[in-house]
Formats: C-alpha cells, structure tokens, sequence
C-alpha cells in the first residue's frame, strides 16, 4: 500500500543527513518523487523505483543524477539483484515480503530510512488492513544485529490528519 504526497517527510529530510556524502540512494515506492527530489538536492544520485514511474519521469528527464525503475514489487521478483545503495528511502509502503531484501539493499555503512503507518491507525483511515500496518517494534526488530539504530519511534501523531506511524533511521555495522 503506498500513499501519495507531495512534500518530503520531515523525518527522512532530517535524517538523510545521516547518508555518506553523494552516495547512491534508492527511493522505493516513490510515488510523485518527493524524496527522490529532495535526495538529488542534497547531491545524491538517485535510482527511484515504483510501479507508476510517470511523474518521476518528468523529473528525470532534466537530471541525469536520477535513475528510474519501473517495477511492481508486490507481483515479481526483488528487481535490483544485490545492488547496494549508501541509503534506502521507503516511506508509506509496506510489503513484509521485501523487508530481507530491503535490508539487503542498504550497504555497508549506508543508511536506512523507513516510515510507515502502524497498528492503530485504523481508527484514524487509510491503511486499515493490518497487512499494510507494522506492528509495535516491527522495523526495529529486524535491524537488530545488522543495523546500529540513530533514530526509532512509533506512536500516535496529532494534528488535522492524526494516525500511527512508525520511524527508523538506522545504519547498516555488519
């Protein structure tokens, strides 16, 4: 389940400073490229991936420094082999199958930043099914031993949209 906004989360502008200077950064489940821009901003070169690449394209098109995928990581196969990337930027998305791969994608010193909605937010809206919905200490149980964590949080969040969510910054020790 992804979805869609146009401003970078503040979490991941925050904490992509944690990302080793101009190295790659894969945006997964980009949707309009909001990270994906703001990544370029910072000097990284970008690989964005996401099923309906249309808007990331347009973007692309005038920055060589972005790399567009188009791949639906629900109905095939992981597509980037064992590519490494100094970070990984996954916000609003949550395919449990792919965590591993995930993971797997974030290089040796390189950086992980994932956020997401989390059980509870079904009282507040969309995502509902508890598929899409990570459980209380789900990302931070499946960094332990690989990843020293910066940042982890999970709770209730205010405000005129209110929901549940989940955070981590974390990079990659072993």
């Amino acid at each position: 389940m992804h979805v869609a906004d146009t401003s970078p989360s503040p979490f991941i502008a925050d904490h992509l400073r944690h990302v080793p200077q101009s190295g790659a950064v894969l945006d997964l489940a980009c949707g309009g490229g909001r990270h994906t821009r703001l990544a370029r901003l910072l000097g990284h070169p970008v690989l964005a991936v996401d099923r309906d690449i249309s808007a990331v394209v347009q973007i692309a098109s005038v920055d060589p420094g972005i790399e567009v995928l188009r791949a639906d990581l629900e109905a095939a196969p992981w597509p980037l082999k064992d590519r490494k990337f100094a970070g990984v930027i996954v916000s609003n998305y949550l395919w449990r199958p792919l965590l591993p791969a995930i993971l797997n994608a974030v290089a040796l010193g390189g950086v992980l930043l994932y956020e997401t909605f989390a059980v509870g937010n079904e009282r507040f809206g969309r995502p509902r099914n508890k598929d899409f919905l990570l459980r209380d200490g789900e990302l931070r149980d499946h960094v332990v031993g690989q990843f020293l964590i910066v940042h982890y949080e999970h709770g209730h969040e205010g405000g005129p949209v209110r929901s549940v969510r989940q955070r981590i910054c974390a990079v990659r020790q072993h």
